[in-house]
């Protein structure tokens, strides 16, 4: 299932919907203003929160938190960086860890587990200017929490780029 996700609008204090392959709205992402970190909620077409993604303030190493029920699920940090590919590490608290790698900011990247691939984003599905989508391969992978970890590494990138 491809899901499509319009780069630049996940200011803090926006509101935006990631629509599935039939245009139909699959997630609300609801940028929360006037908080001390940068939060941003993953909600479900009927407005409940599925995930909380939280940037982790004070940290030595820049790194996001995402929640489930406001408990929390995973964290995602970058693993290590070259020229030409990025590298982050999802820990789930259960301590199943999965790899994200390739070039974030040009949006062609993967996440895996073990090896296998989970999802594969990428702006070559569509041709709208600032778009890319968020094919989530396995039926049973969770959906919410993939697009989740696509957000976040996007917004590690950009901030790492801006200094």
């Amino acid at each position: 299932m491809k899901y499509l996700v319009r780069d630049k609008i996940f200011a803090i204090g926006d509101d935006y919907w990631i629509e599935d392959e039939q245009g139909r709205h699959a997630f609300l992402v609801d940028g929360k203003a006037m908080r001390l970190r940068d939060t941003l909620e993953l909600k479900d077409p009927d407005g409940q929160v599925l995930i909380t993604l939280r940037q982790k303030m004070f940290s030595l190493r820049d790194s996001m938190t995402i929640e489930r029920n406001e408990r929390p699920l995973a964290s995602i940090r970058r693993k290590r960086l070259s020229l030409l590919r990025n590298h982050y590490r999802v820990t789930l608290v259960e301590g199943t860890e999965l790899d994200v790698s390739g070039r974030i900011l040009d949006r062609e990247f993967t996440v895996e587990y073990d090896g296998e691939l989970l999802a594969h984003i990428s702006r070559q599905w569509f041709h709208v200017r600032e778009t890319y989508a968020v094919n989530v391969v396995r039926e049973d992978a969770d959906a919410a929490l993939l697009v989740a970890v696509a957000v976040c590494v996007i917004r590690m990138a950009e901030r790492e780029r801006e200094g």
